[in-house]
């Protein structure tokens, strides 16, 4: 089974421009209850190294690209998020990073809960000892 499950937002617009409409339990698959958005990464720095015990999330680059990079314990996969239009959702147990930031990347994150650190799971033993229990 692939981890890279998409979300498709269809762009609503005319000759003025294009708009995008993010709705919780709608077009988002869960309750929308945390959101926040990574800008200004340097193209050398890669981001997460990390996976979460009880949280979902939709990640979307709302202007211009990274390679993200998923993974459950069994299969690793890659994929480019570059468009506005589509969203990756990343489920419970999912090991993620995000590399090659274009300057211009902003990388969009809804999640499914509020933050809470002791749901991290920061390394990836750890990670790989919770997905095999």
């Amino acid at each position: 089974m692939s981890l890279l499950n998409f979300v498709s937002f269809p762009p609503l617009g005319d000759e003025r421009g294009s708009l995008v409409a993010l709705e919780s339990e709608k077009t988002v698959p869960f309750a929308i209850k945390r959101v926040y958005y990574i800008f200004a990464t340097q193209k050398s720095v890669a981001r997460g190294f990390h996976a979460h015990k009880n949280l979902k999330q939709v990640a979307i680059c709302v202007t211009g690209k990274c390679r993200m990079i998923l993974d459950n314990g069994e299969n690793r996969e890659e994929v480019w998020l570059d468009s506005p239009t589509k969203g990756l959702l990343i489920n419970d147990l999912v090991w993620r990073e995000m590399h090659d930031f274009s300057e211009d990347c902003v990388l969009l994150v809804l999640a499914s809960e509020h933050y809470d650190e002791n749901d991290y799971i920061r390394d990836y033993g750890s990670f790989l000892k919770q997905v095999r229990l």
